[in-house]
């Protein structure tokens, strides 16, 4: 699936993906810096960047960080939410064309979006922004499914309710094997503890930030949101539910 035909889904959500959507944990910067060489001065392109959650990791850590994003309501929120980062750009392009310059990138990272893209023509466009030995991450947050009470009824509630929920998901892409091709050899991975604890309200942001959820007028909405509750009226401690991730960074070069 390629971006370019997908970046409509997101658009009536920017609000709720802001607001609800997990951070990824800095461990990230860690790994990235002690493994890949990434230094502060680092160069990095973050393909399909949406509101600019990973790109802040990165703006953070004092990298120069371009923005990557086909979705003008997202790439807006991105540029609002990080306008006080002097080193952050923004640039309306796909993974398949960035209209960055050749060899001009020391990273490209992609966050949550990499299920979206046409692998061949990304590649193609990879391969020629990045500069020699230079790194490609594709990062997501993995959301458990199983582990608690909680996450196997959120799962279920995805599952009856969801438009094409698992037609769209990443989940079933997430191994170094299926990466392989593309990186052109096995790339390395490495899994991060993560996690996200949310109100009452937050969990119904969270499903309406999911682009396969139904929105508000669907015929199956309201009962989606009575499910929500009585999901979060059996799990919630403290006045709040916790989705569990693992972290999955898959890294390396383009052979």
């Amino acid at each position: 699936m390629a971006i370019s035909n997908q970046a409509a889904r997101f658009s009536d959500r920017v609000d709720d993906y802001v607001k609800n959507r997990p951070h990824y944990p800095v461990e990230v910067i860690d790994l990235l810096a002690a493994r890949a060489g990434l230094v502060p001065d680092s160069v990095i392109a973050d393909v399909g960047s949406g509101t600019g959650i990973l790109t802040q990791l990165f703006l953070e850590n004092g990298n120069p960080v371009i923005g990557i994003e086909p979705n003008r309501e997202m790439r807006e929120a991105g540029e609002t939410l990080l306008a006080e980062f002097g080193r952050f750009t923004s640039l309306d392009g796909t993974a398949e064309a960035t209209k960055l310059p050749a060899q001009s990138m020391d990273f490209v990272v992609v966050g949550q979006a990499f299920h979206w893209f046409d692998r061949d023509k990304t590649r193609a466009e990879f391969c020629r922004i990045l500069k020699p030995d230079a790194i490609v991450a594709l990062i997501w947050n993995d959301r458990r499914v199983d582990s608690t009470p909680f996450l196997r009824d959120y799962e279920a509630l995805l599952n009856k309710f969801g438009n094409d929920y698992k037609e769209v998901g990443h989940k079933s892409a997430l191994d170094v094997e299926s990466f392989t091709p593309f990186f052109g050899g096995a790339p390395l991975m490495a899994t991060l503890e993560n996690s996200q604890r949310c109100t009452r309200e937050g969990l119904i942001g969270r499903l309406h930030s999911a682009s396969y959820m139904p929105t508000k007028g669907a015929p199956n909405y309201a009962e989606m949101i009575v499910r929500a509750g009585e999901i979060f009226d059996a799990h919630a401690r403290n006045g709040h539910v916790q989705f569990d991730y693992d972290t999955r960074v898959f890294y390396g070069g383009m052979a």
